[in-house]
């Protein structure tokens, strides 16, 4: 079976087309605001409004294959508040309809933290809102746990958002609060059931798109008895191999207080990354990339069979 995975497509909707320019205006600070700007034209993404094309792209050139995986992100979110955000829940709609016209029954998808929502990483703007979440379940119709059985093998998507929720608690509305966490205690239950049932002969390959959510699995005890059994975890999120490289060399790292919420959030997540090795952590990139590299693609792999271990391989995705 021929598996073809991808995350990151941060589709544009015509009504979030409209928006170029929509992080600068959430920036108070100058000198911030030009330091933004630098960033984005020559390290990130110079113009994350021009990638949809990338994503007929891939349809064209990746090929045929029984199983497609998207690991979440499916819009720009440039309201920093999901798609509870009526333009970036269009950009989702038309991302998966593409999808899911090309691929039918053989397409599964994972909620991206874009799909709840986060503040903005400069501005401080937006946040999680739990109409996205809902949204997300009913209108883009992605659950946040889903399994596929296919023989010795279950392949598992989970919501990181959702399991990692404590590390996006200051982002939360008070008036939310009670809400996400009855969602968060939702679906670690469900991922808790699913571990304690797993068969001892079966292996599993877990997609998750924030790695962030990592660390909150390892230390339930019902799930870190099953890592053993874990055979690859597939993350999106971070983008490129540069980002992913850096932030195993950053695990560990002491959490930065009183440097604002995105520098709090960031180091919480490498505070612990170094359990990322015992989940076998494998990137997809962005279908973009990143603007200093262009190195963006998306994986493939071949489910083998006889207890042969999976091997994921990544294709350039030009631009």
């Amino acid at each position: 079976m021929r598996v073809l995975v991808l995350s990151d497509v941060h589709y544009a909707s015509e009504g979030e087309q409209a928006r170029r320019g929509h992080e600068a205006t959430v920036i108070g600070n100058p000198i911030l605001r030009v330091a933004a700007n630098l960033y984005r034209r020559h390290i990130w993404l110079k113009d994350p409004y021009g990638q949809n094309h990338l994503l007929q792209q891939l349809i064209d050139t990746a090929g045929v294959a029984e199983l497609v995986i998207a690991n979440g992100d499916f819009t720009l979110d440039t309201a920093f508040v999901g798609v509870s955000d009526n333009a970036a829940l269009e950009s989702a709609q038309n991302c998966l309809a593409k999808l899911r016209d090309n691929y039918g029954l053989r397409f599964h998808a994972t909620m991206g933290d874009h799909e709840l929502g986060k503040k903005s990483l400069f501005g401080g703007a937006g946040g999680p809102r739990i109409q996205s979440l809902y949204r997300t379940v009913q209108n883009l119709k992605i659950s946040p746990f889903w399994q596929l059985d296919l023989g010795d093998r279950v392949l598992i998507g989970v919501a990181s958002s959702l399991v990692a929720l404590p590390l996006f608690q200051p982002e939360i509305l008070p008036e939310e609060r009670m809400g996400w966490e009855q969602a968060q205690a939702d679906h670690m239950t469900e991922i808790r059931a699913f571990f304690e049932n797993l068969p001892s002969n079966r292996r599993v390959i877990l997609f998750c798109h924030d790695p962030s959510a990592l660390p909150f699995l390892h230390r339930d005890p019902i799930i870190r008895r099953r890592l053993p059994q874990l055979e690859t975890t597939v993350i999106g999120h971070l983008h490129t191999p540069m980002v992913f490289g850096v932030s195993r060399w950053l695990a560990g790292m002491p959490v930065l207080k009183g440097m604002g919420n995105t520098a709090r959030r960031l180091s919480a997540a490498l505070n612990e990354a170094q359990c990322w090795r015992e989940f076998h952590v494998q990137l997809c990139p962005s279908l973009a990339g990143c603007e200093l590299l262009k190195d963006g693609g998306y994986l493939t792999a071949e489910l083998p069979t006889g207890g042969k271990r999976v091997n994921f391989h990544r294709h350039s995705l030009p631009r």
